[in-house]
């Protein structure tokens, strides 16, 4: 069973590395020449920028992290 303060730090880890993923992608989309590729690029910093506002509000037990597969 985890604690509260061991929740928090995998938290906390998850949003660092959600926001160096970001930074990273971000760099990529501003050395990228091609129209097609900077769209998708700029897609990518959207989806992880939305994962990063949510991720906070889901509680522990309903990420898929925690969940348990059980066959009926």
């Amino acid at each position: 069973m985890t604690t509260k303060s061991q929740r928090l730090k995998g938290l906390d880890g998850a949003l660092s590395l959600l926001n160096k993923a970001i930074e990273a992608v971000e760099l990529a989309k501003d050395d990228s020449r091609i129209a097609q590729a900077k769209a998708a690029f700029g897609s990518v910093v959207i989806l992880l920028a939305i994962i990063r506002v949510g991720f906070p509000l889901v509680p522990s037990d309903r990420l898929l992290t925690n969940a348990v597969y059980r066959p009926r």
